[in-house]
């Protein structure tokens, strides 16, 4: 048993697994917080441009209108959804050029 601890902590350290670890935790944080940003101040700019009131969210196209069903696409989702995307992708990249940590280092 012991071994099999000592070759699972050396995995860890060759691999860096506590450096993806960190890298996860970094970038989930990021994530929530350009969702954030996002929901409460862009999706509201973009909501009030395209006169939808009640939220970026909830604006839709009804496509189809028969008596018993209705085909209703989500546009507001799918747009909001896409800014997110935009702006994490635009805060990691920066982030990494600014950090300097795109290139790697040689042994």
């Amino acid at each position: 048993m012991n071994k099999q601890l000592k070759d699972f902590l050396q995995f860890i350290k060759d691999k860096g697994v506590i450096g993806l670890a960190v890298g996860l935790a970094i970038g989930v944080q990021v994530g929530n917080t350009v969702s954030a940003i996002v929901e409460g101040l862009i999706n509201p700019i973009v909501a009030f441009i395209v006169g939808d009131t009640s939220g970026l969210e909830s604006a839709s196209w009804t496509v189809i209108d028969l008596a018993d069903r209705q085909l209703v696409i989500g546009w507001g989702l799918i747009f909001s959804a896409l800014i997110t995307l935009l702006g994490v992708a635009a805060v990691v990249f920066y982030a990494v050029k600014l950090l300097k940590i795109d290139t790697k280092e040689k042994k």
